[in-house]
């Protein structure tokens, strides 16, 4: 809960709200590329951390990616304390396009990504 007595919610949609042309849309920004292979490595990771490895410093500039990988359930992105924590949604993704995360993350490496 904020100080002024509310608790920042963010929306996800549901697994069968998740949408192909989202997704691929959300994953063909090299920056938010790069937050799903630090996050592909498993577990929460908090905002600060994700911008230490990809050597960025200024949370404001990634506030519109965050918002565009959660709102087409590419990542869940929770309030906790005075961060929010980070996590790929894998298991919806695999489940709702199968191969789709995993082929993209192999054409990455294969291209040139980290």
């Amino acid at each position: 809960m904020s100080r002024y007595g509310w608790t920042m919610s963010f929306r996800h949609p549901d697994r069968d709200q998740l949408r192909v042309e989202d997704v691929l849309s959300a994953l063909g920004n090299p920056i938010r590329l790069d937050v799903v292979r630090i996050l592909d490595a498993g577990g929460e990771h908090n905002c600060t951390s994700v911008l230490h490895t990809l050597g960025m410093s200024a949370k404001s500039t990634m506030t519109h990616h965050w918002r565009v990988l959660r709102e087409s359930g590419v990542i869940c992105q929770e309030p906790s304390g005075r961060e929010n924590l980070l996590t790929l949604r894998r298991a919806d993704l695999d489940a709702r396009y199968p191969g789709l995360l995993d082929a993209i993350l192999e054409g990455s490496r294969t291209d040139g990504g980290r």
